[in-house]
């Protein structure tokens, strides 16, 4: 039963907690940092050729609903427990250790392959940008290792990680405004295109609206659910909130609705003005407004693009440098993990390793086939999360909430069989990946964090 042993719900701070710095605005600046990017810039013109065609409006709703209600159950555990973790520490209080190690190992995927294949886009995107200025970074060094082609190392992808890194290590604040001025500027492009796409749109590309069936539908839903990942990131940063009962609900809902708005604003119109069989390219959206002519625009898009997949790479390491603190403190990680720099507050030795380990993915490992691991991982831990708000309403019912989750437990209950349901949609390649990834996990914890667990100390005691 050991295995089961559960951590007991606290508001108050321990001795390296880190420093309670954010507000309402800078969670809702940094779920949209992490949510408008990748899917906007990338993933509708992927999901909209191969799975959904004029029809991605619907997967983007389907997803965008599986995830309201996984958020409205997020922003309870959040406002109950405020601090690092995420789904991770919310199922050590609702369902027990083994659990949790298993939700924190799959969020170790999730944010690692994440930021990964963020740093891959991103350098993509940042290599177009320098070859319109007929500046070309040698072969070897533009892509991860592939013979075949000549590559060596991603180089551009491992320097934005190391600096995305050194950014973190400096401390949270700083790295909230910095999102927060680049979020501005990425819903400014992204506004952009709505406003001047909309006046090209022509409804006959949206006829046939669903040329892979509704099976096309749902299976682009669990695609660009990846793209509304970043409300999980923010609630990673419980520990680093002012008044975290409050603002964390509001941070979460408000970021996952303004981006579900642009999502299916831009999906419409970019179906509109291009074929849908035309949009499998790396740059949707700037290749849209070229194939209307207007280049100036598409530039900017580009910019926007680059800049909106930064603040990704930001959220999602900052999402995994809090989830390695929060394992490391309770033993389940090597204690260094949890170790907090004095001056900026942060969790200096996480950051760095997180870095480290993301660079290298980025750089060396082609990620291609990898890429629906982090979908899974989402859902998984969004679906796990969902019920434990069910069960801990039974179990736990004193705990002080600062936000209740309505209809419990239909909306849990709706959100776990949206999330199951996406989930079935993947390949069996993924499916694959993702358990011999969990057994992994249990290798590590059975060897290592079962015994170093601070819960099996203090039972020792």
């Amino acid at each position: 039963m050991s295995l089961l042993r559960k951590k007991q719900v606290s508001n108050e701070l321990s001795d390296n907690s880190l420093n309670r710095v954010l507000g309402a605005l800078d969670l809702t600046m940094l779920g949209v940092g992490a949510i408008i990017g990748t899917g906007v810039f990338v993933l509708t013109g992927v999901a909209a050729a191969k799975y959904a065609g004029p029809a991605l409006i619907l997967s983007f709703i389907i997803a965008g609903l599986a995830c309201v209600f996984a958020a409205l159950c997020y922003s309870e555990f959040a406002s109950m427990i405020p601090q690092s973790g995420s789904a991770y520490t919310y199922s050590y209080v609702a369902f027990g250790e083994i659990f949790a190690w298993i939700l924190g190992w799959d969020l170790v995927l999730e944010y690692g392959l994440a930021s990964s294949a963020v740093a891959s886009g991103w350098s993509g995107y940042f290599q177009s940008l320098l070859s319109g200025f007929g500046i070309h970074i040698p072969t070897a060094l533009t892509s991860a290792f592939d013979p075949t082609k000549g590559t060596v190392i991603d180089l551009p992808a491992v320097i934005i990680v190391l600096l995305v890194t050194l950014l973190l290590s400096r401390g949270v604040k700083e790295s909230a405004k910095f999102n927060a001025i680049m979020v501005v500027i990425k819903v400014a492009v992204v506004l952009l295109f709505i406003v001047v796409g909309v006046w090209y749109v022509e409804p006959a590309n949206w006829s046939p609206f669903m040329p892979f069936g509704f099976s096309g539908v749902t299976a682009g839903a669990a695609v660009v659910v990846f793209a509304y990942f970043g409300f999980d990131a923010v609630s990673t940063a419980a520990e680093e909130v002012k008044n975290p009962q409050r603002n964390l609900p509001i941070g979460i809902i408000s970021a996952l609705v303004i981006c579900t708005i642009l999502y299916i604003a831009v999906s419409l119109i970019l179906t509109g003005i291009v074929p849908f069989n035309m949009l499998n390219v790396k740059d949707p959206v700037a290749f849209a407004l070229q194939f209307i002519g207007l280049d100036w625009a598409a530039g900017f898009i580009s910019l926007g693009a680059i800049v909106g997949i930064t603040t990704v790479l930001i959220v999602m390491m900052f999402g995994q440098t809090r989830l390695f603190f929060a394992m490391g403190r309770d033993g389940l990680l090597p204690k260094a993990m949890s170790t907090v720099n004095e001056k900026s507050k942060v969790p200096f030795t996480s950051t760095w390793i997180t870095g480290i380990l993301v660079s290298l993915f980025a750089g060396f490992v082609p990620l291609d086939k990898l890429a629906e691991l982090t979908s899974i991982g989402t859902l998984f831990a969004f679906a796990t999360v969902s019920l434990g708000v069910a069960v801990l309403r039974k179990t736990r019912p004193e705990i002080k909430r600062g936000f209740k989750t309505p209809w419990v437990p239909l909306i849990p209950a709706l959100a776990v069989i949206f999330c199951l349901y996406l989930m079935l949609q993947l390949s069996a390649f993924t499916w694959k990946g993702f358990f011999v990834w969990l057994v992994l996990g249990l290798v590590i914890y059975a060897g290592y964090g079962y015994k170093n667990s601070i819960l099996n100390k203090v039972k020792g005691k």
